[in-house]
């Protein structure tokens, strides 16, 4: 997601997609959708056409319609206007019917629009990232905004813990003494999404026992607390991580923090990386698998120096050691399991095959990864119906998922039926810049999202239903 990895920057304008291939299985529910990469696209009528926007912002179908919460550097908050590029969300309760929105910002000090630095939540005086909590009433209007962690570095995704927390993660391996810093950077931080006071002096502990690396996005699993961890990162590509807590480790608002100021806390549990495996043959890269339903066996190895204190955590590892993936992005528990997207891949950055996305499950309790989609590379990403390079997802209430497009060409959030078919429910008609972090409200109402530039934070709503998976030629 970050400007320098981008998918969108990296090819330009020349490929796309031509396989989605989700299957699910209720509502909130995803399973493996077995049929070759290169399978024509299968499109479902979804809620219909997209219906142009006067204001130039978002098309969505008929009967949906936007509200815009705020603009990078033009709509005011409790310490100044909402900050440049906003990226992931969570989304929790608020009160009221309304919702509470934790907002990352993708802020590495050469965006116009800081976040600003406030006594108490800031980790790094010279770092210009963090995060927004915006409160948003049950008709969807802002009602207000401040900052709930300040002084990071490159905020891009996260994740949403058991105890409702959000996990906000830093993109980045920047040291003391890069683009302004004052710290070393590429940490993982906990917000409280109650009230600012909640946070002070908690949310700018960095959670150093989960790795200093690339982070793009967590998942936790309820029944353990092992947390997974994807890192968009190349040369060499990225892994996919897991941290394991200490015995005794009582989980909890507060127990990540306070484990992470304790004694020894910056070591504490284990972090590990994936190792794949088909049969008894090592997989190096998750660039190899080129059909849906293709399985893989893991094993978890033990990462050295987690803080990467003379070599980043991936360096550590000879490709014979673990499995990479380029570009991984976005996570999503549901399932038993945790679903991660790889955004794409190119056999130009070492991987084995080219692919415009997968999205992978893994399941704990057989200790298995399970290819649930891949999209085929394609050579016309301006055409209205190719979706590439998924990034941030999100299950959706209604039923299935929703995939925000960070690829080549127009970019869509894209939605697919609880049996495998695709449909496109807002293209961003503004300019090409990507969609990010896509989150419902608890109640299924609005559908919260970014445009990161030039800065827009989305409410959308709509006669939501189970979408129609009814086939349909028609060009999107």
């Amino acid at each position: 997601m970050s400007p320098p990895v981008s998918r969108r920057g990296f090819l330009g304008a020349g490929a796309g997609a031509a396989a989605l291939g989700f299957a699910f299985v209720g509502a909130g529910s995803l399973a493996p959708f077995a049929r070759p990469a290169n399978a024509a696209t299968r499109h479902a009528v979804g809620y219909g056409t997209l219906v142009p926007d006067p204001k130039g912002v978002l098309a969505l179908p008929e009967g949906f319609s936007y509200k815009l919460l705020a603009r990078s550097g033009q709509t005011p908050t409790d310490d100044g206007t909402h900050p440049s590029d906003p990226d992931g969300m969570g989304v929790f309760e608020g009160p009221d019917g309304g919702s509470v929105i934790v907002c990352n910002h993708e802020n590495s000090g050469f965006e116009p629009h800081p976040v600003p630095a406030v006594e108490g939540l800031t980790y790094d005086p010279g770092a210009t990232g963090g995060t927004s909590t915006i409160v948003v009433d049950a008709e969807g209007n802002r009602v207000a905004q401040y900052t709930s962690v300040a002084g990071t570095d490159n905020n891009c995704a996260g994740g949403i813990s058991p105890w409702d927390t959000w996990l906000t993660c830093e993109e980045t391996e920047s040291r003391a003494g890069d683009s302004g810093n004052t710290l070393d950077h590429g940490y993982v931080f906990e917000v409280d999404p109650t009230s600012r006071e909640a946070n002070l002096g908690k949310s700018a502990v960095p959670l150093k026992f989960l790795g200093r690396y690339s982070h793009e996005a967590v998942a936790i699993d309820r029944a353990t607390t092992q947390i997974y961890l994807t890192e968009d990162a190349s040369n060499p590509n990225g892994l996919y991580l897991r941290w394991t807590p200490p015995a005794g480790f009582v989980p909890g608002k507060d127990a990540l923090r306070t484990l992470a100021e304790a004694p020894g806390g910056n070591t504490a549990g284990r972090l590990q990386a994936m190792k794949c495996f088909h049969g008894s043959t090592h997989i190096r890269d998750l660039s190899e698998a080129t059909r849906i339903g293709t399985r893989y066996k893991v094993e978890w190895i033990d990462v050295e120096d987690r803080d990467a204190r003379t070599t980043s955590v991936r360096k550590q590892f000879t490709d014979e050691q673990i499995t990479r993936s380029r570009k991984l992005e976005g996570q999503w528990w549901a399932d038993g399991g945790a679903y991660f997207v790889s955004s794409f891949a190119r056999t130009s950055d070492g991987s084995v095959n080219a692919h415009d996305g997968q999205v992978w499950l893994y399941d704990p309790a057989a200790e298995a990864i399970t290819l649930t989609t891949i999209f085929g590379v394609n050579p016309d990403a301006e055409q209205e119906g190719h979706c590439d390079g998924p990034d941030n997802i999100t299950v959706a209430p209604q039923g299935g998922l929703i995939l925000a497009e960070d690829g080549a060409g127009v970019s869509h959030l894209v939605g697919v039926t609880d049996q495998g078919k695709s449909y496109p429910l807002a293209r961003n008609e503004y300019n090409d810049s990507e969609f990010c972090g896509p989150a419902f409200s608890q109640d299924g109402k609005w559908l919260f999202a970014n445009i990161q530039s030039p800065g827009f934070t989305l409410a959308i709503t709509g006669p939501w239903t189970r979408p129609s998976n009814a086939s349909t030629t028609e060009a999107r």
